[in-house]
C-alpha cells in the first residue's frame, strides 16, 4: 500500500517551507537557546496564521481538526527548519483537554452513558466549572497560536516539561489528575540547548477521573507522532545539507563527495529516511481513523524516524569533519537535537516493546 499525500496537503507543506526558509530559523533557535523567546513567539504568530495550531483543535474551539495527517505534513517541515518551542506540546496538549471532554462540559452537565457514568473527567470545582471554563479558553488561544503550551506525562513523556518558563500553561498528568502547573521548576540543561527542560512544581487540579488515562494515551501518541514527523524533517534537512557540503568539498582535487564509500553512507541515510515515510503517514491515517493499531503504528513511525534521524546526524558530523564539531555552524542546531528527540516522547527500547505487545496480542 502506498501513502501519498494529496495535493493539497503538498501545498500546504511548500508554502510553510517558503515561509520558515525566509524566517531565517536558525537565528531564532540561536534566540530561544539564549533564553531570548521573543523571536521565537513572532514565528510563531506566523504560523498561526497559516492554521497550524488549528490542526491540533476541534472546529468548535475555532480550530481546524483535529487532522493527524496534517499535523504529521506540518511537524515534518517545523523540523526540517529547527523550529525551536514547545509545539510537540502544545499540539498534544490541545488532544488531551478535546478527549478529556472539560472544554464542553457545560454543555453537557450532568451527561452519563448507557452505564450511568459521567461522559466527562470530573472537573475540580463543581461550583462554578472553571475547569471548563479554563479548557475551553486554552483550546481557542492554542488554535489562535496566542498560548504556548508544555506537557509533562512522567509515565509516557518523562518527568520534564519542555519550555514549560516560557509556555502560558503547563499541563500535569499523574495518575487520574490532571493539574495545570504553578512554576515551571528549575531548568535542566538538554543535549540540545534550544530544548530546556524542568520539573513543574504546584499548581490546581484541573481534572481527574478515569477518562483521563484514555484521553493521556491519545495525547502522548499525539506527541509521539508529532516528534516522529519533527524527527523525519530534521534528517531530511542533514542529508541535504551534507550532500551539498560533499560535493563543494574537496580532496585530491576532485568533491569528496564523488569517493565512493560517502555514496554508500548517504544512500544507505536516505534509504533509512525514505522508509520512515510511509511509516509516518500510515500512523497518522491510523490515529485519524481511531484505527484500534494506530498506537503500535505511531510507536513504530517514532522509533524509525528517530533512529533514521539520529543516524543522519552521525553521518553528517562524520562527513563534515572537524568543522562539523563547531556550534558556529548552523548545522550544530540539526545535529544537536537528533538525539533528543529520538528520545522524546518514546524511547526506541519503549517504541519497539509497544509494536511487540501489539504484535502479541494480535
Amino acid at each position: 500500500m502506498r501513502f501519498l499525500l494529496d495535493d493539497d496537503q503538498r501545498e500546504f507543506a511548500r508554502s510553510l517551507d517558503r515561509m520558515l526558509t525566509a524566517a531565517g530559523t536558525p537565528a531564532v533557535a540561536r534566540s530561544w537557546a539564549a533564553g531570548d523567546t521573543a523571536p521565537g513567539r513572532a514565528l510563531w504568530a506566523r504560523l498561526a496564521e497559516a492554521d497550524l495550531f488549528a490542526l491540533a483543535v476541534p472546529e468548535r474551539h475555532g480550530g481546524l481538526g483535529p487532522l493527524p495527517v496534517e499535523l504529521a505534513v506540518a511537524f515534518t517541515e517545523l523540523g526540517r527548519h529547527v523550529v525551536p518551542g514547545p509545539l510537540v506540546e502544545t499540539a498534544a496538549g490541545a488532544a488531551l483537554l478535546d478527549r478529556l471532554g472539560i472544554a464542553d462540559a457545560g454543555d453537557r452537565l450532568g451527561a452519563t452513558d448507557s452505564a450511568g457514568r459521567p461522559k466527562t473527567a470530573d472537573i475540580a470545582d463543581n461550583a462554578d466549572r472553571p475547569g471548563a471554563a479554563h479548557a475551553a479558553d486554552l483550546l481557542s488561544r492554542i488554535a489562535a497560536g496566542e498560548a504556548l503550551v508544555s506537557l509533562c506525562v512522567p509515565a509516557g513523556g518523562g518527568p520534564y516539561a519542555l519550555d514549560a518558563d516560557a509556555a502560558d500553561a503547563v499541563l500535569v498528568v499523574e495518575g487520574d489528575t490532571v493539574r495545570l502547573a504553578g512554576a515551571a521548576g528549575p531548568v535542566q540543561p538538554s543535549a540540545d540547548p534550544a530544548r530546556r527542560l524542568a520539573r513543574p512544581l504546584g499548581g490546581a487540579v484541573l481534572a481527574r477521573g478515569p477518562e483521563v488515562a484514555a484521553a493521556t494515551a491519545y495525547a502522548v501518541d499525539v506527541a509521539a507522532l508529532a516528534t516522529a514527523a519533527q524527527s523525519l524533517g530534521l534528517g531530511r534537512a542533514l542529508l541535504d545539507r551534507t550532500v551539498a557540503y560533499v560535493r563543494q568539498r574537496t580532496q585530491f582535487g576532485v568533491p569528496v563527495g564523488s569517493f565512493q564509500a560517502l555514496k554508500h553512507r548517504l544512500a544507505d541515510t536516505l534509504i533509512a529516511l525514505e522508509f520512515a515515510r510511509p511509516l509516518l503517514h500510515a500512523a497518522a491515517l491510523a490515529l485519524a481513523e481511531g484505527a484500534e493499531h494506530a498506537s503500535a503504528e505511531v510507536a513504530a513511525a517514532k522509533v524509525t524516524a528517530g533512529e533514521a534521524a539520529h543516524a543522519a546526524a552521525r553521518t553528517a558530523l562524520q562527513l563534515h569533519g572537524a568543522v562539523g564539531y563547531t556550534e558556529e555552524l548552523d548545522l550544530a542546531l540539526w545535529i544537536r537535537k537528533a538525539r533528543p528527540l529520538r528520545d522524546a516522547w518514546g524511547t526506541p527500547a519503549a517504541c519497539r516493546a509497544r509494536v511487540l505487545a501489539k504484535g502479541a496480542l494480535a
